[in-house]
């Protein structure tokens, strides 16, 4: 792994498979090793919050892109109020679209994706993940209520039944200052909830043609947990992990104590605090794919 040096950046509209304008933005290296990253956000979560992330990784050699979600930061509409996402489009429409956008511009490019969160769940949405060389996950968990333990259990189960149902229906949205993130889709957030009350979340939430995508997904994937991260658990991980039954995957779970840091949590690995341990260590796995 080498730096680089210099980079550009560019904000892009890129149109999702069935036409909606999805705001992203491509870092470009001075020097580029043939390896594209997508970064895939987290739920409720502005693909600036991985702004310093994907430069580091254009520094060195990976050409780059962030992009929102329908809904979320720059693909949202002024109000929130009728708009009409869902969950599954985040994956089969929106991730597909991006997809797409990338083979026709960066056709000899290996793909790697580096999904944090919900980002690592829609993979399994669209039937273009058979592009995806390897997925370097972040707290890629899945959201079935029983999988946590004691007060997080039960505070998961009330934000599932009563919460999310109860606001998306009187609001039309869910309100970010909740502390989710950003203001959330009501689809979106109703399909969270819904699939979080059952055993298989998302491969129960939705049935049929999108379980072959997730069978499909044979590449490398290594998902990384945090003992301090009460948003994706141990538990939460290991079971996302079997929805890619043909995943070449590794789960990885550390202590803050392992790189030397009092707290990790489901947000930190994105901090630069991390540049010479976490993201160094997912840039040499990403190079290594």
């Amino acid at each position: 792994m080498t730096d680089t040096g210099q980079i550009s950046t560019t904000d892009l509209t890129i149109p999702a498979s069935d036409g909606f304008e999805l705001a992203a933005t491509l870092f470009e290296p001075a020097q580029d090793n043939g390896r594209l990253v997508l970064i895939n956000s987290a739920m409720a979560v502005k693909r600036g919050y991985y702004r310093k992330y994907a430069a580091f990784l254009a520094e060195h050699g990976f050409t780059t892109i962030t992009y929102d979600y329908r809904g979320i930061g720059g693909s949202r509409p002024a109000s929130l109020r009728g708009f009409k996402a869902y969950l599954w489009q985040w994956g089969a429409q929106d991730l597909d679209g991006l997809i797409a956008w990338i083979e026709v511009r960066y056709p000899s490019y290996k793909l790697l994706v580096v999904s944090h969160s919900v980002g690592g769940q829609i993979i399994g949405l669209t039937a273009r993940n058979t592009r995806v060389a390897g997925m370097f996950g972040v707290a890629v968990q899945s959201a079935y209520w029983r999988l946590w333990s004691g007060f997080w259990r039960w505070r998961t189960f009330f934000i599932w039944y009563a919460l999310i149902p109860v606001l998306a229906r009187l609001l039309g949205y869910i309100p970010g200052k909740l502390g989710i993130g950003e203001d959330l889709p009501a689809g979106v957030a109703l399909d969270w909830a819904h699939g979080g009350r059952c055993p298989k979340y998302i491969l129960d939430l939705y049935c049929g043609t999108q379980h072959d995508h997730f069978v499909a997904f044979a590449a490398p994937f290594v998902d990384y947990s945090f003992s301090d991260d009460h948003y994706a658990p141990y538990e939460t991980v290991k079971s996302l992990l079997t929805f890619y039954p043909n995943a070449v995957k590794t789960h990885k779970h550390l202590q803050p104590s392992d790189i030397g840091t009092q707290s990790i949590g489901h947000f930190g690995f994105f901090r630069d605090k991390f540049a010479n341990t976490l993201w160094a260590e997912s840039a040499a796995w990403l190079e290594g794919v």
